[in-house]
């Protein structure tokens, strides 16, 4: 999935992995205002979830395999799942402000839409090409 169909020449070019970007920024900035003594708690695990998102985005696309594409693809909505739950206990905990997590959950909602599409796109390639 690109924006208005352009050619992909890189995982850059995905809108999945451009998402992905705009919510590690989110999750950054949230980490950050939480309490010190969470620096190598939660907050670490929050960075390293979101981080995995892109990341995994990025190097199922260079696998050059839409069946491998697809693995990774399924691994970063996996890591967007184990965020999601993260920010949920950040709730449920009163680590946040009200409305503090609105921004990045609402962030998590469209990439989960995203990455959803993307995999049944990949799956359609992948069913086109064994016809």
């Amino acid at each position: 999935m690109s924006s208005e169909g352009a050619t992909i020449r890189s995982y850059r070019d995905l809108v999945a992995w451009q998402q992905a970007m705009r919510l590690v920024e989110s999750v950054y900035a949230l980490v950050s205002l939480l309490p010190a003594d969470e620096r190598f708690g939660l907050a670490s695990q929050l960075r390293r979830s979101a981080v995995s998102i892109p990341s995994n985005i990025a190097e199922g696309h260079a696998r050059e395999s839409t069946k491998e594409f697809i693995r990774y693809i399924a691994i970063a909505r996996g890591s967007l799942a184990e965020l999601e739950t993260q920010l949920e206990l950040m709730s449920r905990l009163k680590m946040t402000e009200a409305g503090q997590l609105d921004q990045t959950l609402s962030c998590c909602d469209e990439l989960g839409r995203i990455l959803r599409g993307l995999r049944k796109s990949l799956d359609n390639k992948l069913e086109a090409a064994h016809q």
